[in-house]
């Protein structure tokens, strides 16, 4: 048996600004040796994102306190949206140089992710798999790509499942329990602080700046994108809602001229739109709000990293059935609320029993928040891969 500390490969296709800073905790707070092997160079330099319509470059340190290297991405159209967006051929001689001795992907849709995947294979290093697929609103895979995807991941040493749905599509295409280590999505708790003065200042501001002090607010916070319904979300806010309540938009997106133009025609609905807010805003952006929407529908939300920021301030939340995370994190009449994603009068149903529960209710909903939350930190995160490595040795 091997027991000397393992040397960990992390391969990524960017610094994301949820990953980095749970990095950044690990480095500090674990004795994992790792380095980061990045194949793209979004989230550090300005680039636009097409959802999000606009340049994006995130305003908060991605980079600082962990090992990393950028590997050179030859692709003509780099990028996650695409299996060739990510063609990094340098990637197997920096690993071999680095001389890991477990590899871990965070997924394998990308013809990189692959090539580190069957490096790995050929030079006998474990490789751990980390992603957030679901089934939820898709049924059962077909014959096809279950066969493909359980031949693809009985190549696989180990499993890092974020959540209950998680767990459950690794479990359908044949992965055995043993091999699954529960690693939850998490974010920065730290950052994301009910009692932190500065924030509780700022969106004390933000409501008398918008004329909303007193309202019960319902906010939405991401990309404005068909798939998380924002439309819907607003008709079934013009249906329900009365003078005492509000919704604001937190965004940018296709949708936002859409948006606009149904709000205008019922001007005496307090809908309010704020733009794109950068990493270090958000946490005032969620205390605006009594209540986060998230209506995602199809299996575009595959967990919903929004609801843990929003969780962490106790915020309660309005999700769809559909949103990969709510079976972790909102409990029906506990956390949050709850409506089918296809169905539009259940949105209007639910979020009219959210704007008109008592206070109280709220009040014991974002107390719950806070406890259930304590369980998707980077320490649980970091515990479920330290043990994942303890199982390779």
């Amino acid at each position: 048996m091997n027991t000397s500390p393992p040397r960990l490969a992390i391969v990524l296709s960017h610094p994301v600004q949820y990953y980095s800073p749970w990095f950044q905790w690990m480095a500090a707070h674990s004795n994992v040796t790792f380095r980061v092997f990045y194949l793209w160079e979004f989230g550090v330099t300005a680039r636009h994102d097409p959802q999000f319509g606009k340049t994006i470059l995130w305003d908060i340190d991605l980079l600082s306190g962990y090992d990393s290297e950028f590997v050179p991405n030859v692709s003509p159209d780099p990028g996650t949206h695409q299996f060739a967006g990510l063609d990094n051929p340098e990637l197997p001689a920096r690993l071999a140089a680095w001389r890991p001795t477990a590899l871990l992907l965070f997924g394998y849709n990308w013809k990189s992710h692959l090539r580190a995947l069957w490096w790995a294979r050929w030079h006998r290093v474990p490789t751990i798999l980390r992603g957030d697929s679901h089934w939820l609103g898709r049924g059962a895979p077909a014959w096809h790509r279950h066969a493909a995807l359980s031949v693809l991941f009985r190549q696989f040493a180990a499993f890092l499942n974020v959540g209950t749905a998680n767990a459950d599509y690794y479990r359908t295409l044949g992965v055995p329990t043993e091999k699954l280590f529960f690693a939850p999505h998490s974010v920065d708790a730290a950052r994301f602080d009910p009692a932190d003065f500065n924030s509780q200042a700022a969106a004390a501001k933000l409501r008398s700046e918008l004329g909303l002090t007193g309202k019960r607010i319902v906010l939405f916070a991401g990309k404005l994108h068909e798939r998380k319904q924002p439309v819907e979300l607003l008709e079934a806010f013009l249906a329900v809602a009365t003078d005492e309540h509000a919704l604001i938009f937190v965004g940018d997106g296709a949708e936002r001229e859409n948006l606009l133009q149904r709000a205008a025609r019922a001007p005496d609905h307090h809908v309010r739109f704020l733009p794109f807010a950068n990493q270090s805003e958000m946490p005032a952006r969620y205390l605006l709000g009594d209540l986060m929407a998230l209506p995602s529908r199809g299996s575009y939300e595959t967990w919903g990293l929004a609801v843990n920021e929003a969780m962490h301030l106790g915020r309660p939340c309005l999700v769809s059935d559909l949103v990969g995370c709510q079976r972790d994190l909102v409990i029906p009449n506990h956390t949050g609320w709850v409506f089918s994603a296809n169905d539009t009068t259940d949105l209007r149903r639910t979020l009219h029993e959210a704007l008109h529960c008592p206070s109280a209710t709220l009040a014991e909903f974002s107390r719950n928040c806070l406890s259930q939350i304590s369980g998707f930190t980077y320490a649980q995160t970091t515990r479920g891969l330290t043990d994942a490595l303890a199982q390779l040795r």
